[in-house]
């Protein structure tokens, strides 16, 4: 058996989704799909729609044959870290091959860049130190640092976030000495940041979720496959809602003025006096966006801050952080199709780590993370809809689907 590996979010899992991993199983000749998928808080910052189980659900319904979550400690972090930990998962899974997403679409560019950089590495970093005394971000610092380097022609824009990923991806397989080889589908139609529609059937994730939370209530159906659409609506159905950072502010803001400027300065991401930033704004601000809009400077991303708040919201410090640099510790199942059983069955004995069905079962302390992280995100929900739900962060089993008789188990 041979797997393929997807790095996801699945927020939700839509048409250009479907290509993906479509396209992926293809080129990489893969008879099993791996999606190591964030878990309910993403790479950006922000709360994911659905929950994990429901996403794992549209994975399962549309080809994906195992979902393992990846661990909030690397789902939320900086592109670096994120690829360091879903490459690990899918390293330990046995995975031939990754396929990602890419603005360039051909692989070549990436292995030479990260060839380049890895050569070149000290010039690299001090050309980024230097952008960043100028006072702008450091995606855009890197994106600079390397524009300003001779790479020999080397055409990879690392100023696309899909590129910048790819980028990640191939660094991290090359540092863990990885036998993963890397693959890319060139991405169509919608871009990663687009807000609004096209006339094609592939729109990205930021404009299906601005169209639901739209008060013009526009209609995402002919974007997202029906078994998403179903399960959006169930969702909606049994809990009354769709999260976003709106529904978490009040929460936020009570935690940021309950904890003295000494305990916010240990919370991650908190740096260069930015605990006396986010204390002195949050008494005048209004909603999450306002603050955010507020909070917002040229040296800092929307999307840094985003995840600085959301460690704030969660209480990680940064000791809990620094327990992520060895990979995951630990592969958690979220489902698997009756194809990801037998390749799991093929395997196991030769993972070199555990494998999680149940919470019961395990402990660590990133696991922790994880449950912390399951309960903040269920604080929307009224009880015992709130207890219910913590319940089956304990009780679910992975999600089993019957992909020939379009079944779950």
């Amino acid at each position: 058996m041979k797997a393929v590996g997807l790095v996801v979010e699945y927020n939700p899992f839509h048409n250009g989704h479907l290509y993906h991993l479509q396209a992926s199983k293809e080129k990489s000749e893969a008879d099993t799909v791996i999606a190591v998928m964030s878990g309910h808080f993403l790479q950006r910052g922000e709360p994911a729609l659905v929950s994990k189980w429901s996403r794992t659900k549209m994975a399962l319904q549309q080809g994906a044959d195992l979902v393992v979550e990846l661990p909030y400690a690397f789902a939320t972090q900086k592109a670096e870290i994120f690829s360091d930990g879903a490459i690990s998962i899918l390293e330990a899974l046995k995975c031939h091959s990754v396929c990602f997403g890419s603005e360039n679409g051909e692989i070549t560019p990436f292995l030479e860049t990260a060839k380049t950089l890895a050569e070149r590495d000290s010039d690299y970093q001090d050309a980024i130190k230097y952008y960043m005394k100028q006072g702008i971000s450091y995606p855009s610092a890197q994106t600079k640092a390397y524009q300003s380097l001779d790479t020999g022609g080397h055409t990879l824009d690392l100023s696309m976030p899909n590129n910048i990923l790819g980028y990640q991806y191939v660094k991290a397989i090359q540092k863990q000495g990885s036998a993963i080889s890397p693959l890319t589908i060139k991405r169509t139609s919608a871009g990663y940041h687009d807000e609004e529609f096209n006339e094609t059937p592939i729109a990205s994730a930021t404009s299906i979720r601005k169209a639901i939370f739209s008060e013009e209530n526009k209609d995402i159906q002919s974007f997202v496959p029906e078994t998403t659409w179903d399960n959006l609506k169930k969702y909606n159905d049994d809990f009354d809602t769709f999260h976003q950072w709106e529904d978490y502010f009040g929460f936020l803001k009570y935690t940021i003025c309950t904890m003295t400027h000494g305990e916010l300065k240990q919370i991650y991401e908190v740096e260069e006096g930015l605990e006396n930033r986010v204390k002195s704004l949050i008494h005048q601000a209004a909603s999450f966006k306002d603050f955010m809009e507020q909070l917002k400077t040229k040296r800092y991303t929307w999307t840094r801050l985003q995840r600085l708040c959301l460690h704030i919201l969660t209480r990680t410090t940064k000791d809990q952080m620094k327990l992520n640099e060895t990979g995951s510790p630990y592969l958690r199942l979220l489902g698997m199709s009756s194809q990801g059983r037998a390749y799991l069955n093929s395997i196991k004995k030769t993972v070199d780590r555990p494998i999680v069905s149940t919470l019961s079962a395990f402990s660590h302390p990133l696991l922790d993370l994880d449950i912390k992280a399951a309960s903040v995100y269920a604080m929307v929900f009224p009880e015992p809809i709130r207890s219910q739900f913590m319940h089956s962060e304990y009780s679910t089993r992975p999600i089993q689907y019957n992909e020939a008789e379009n079944l779950f188990l």
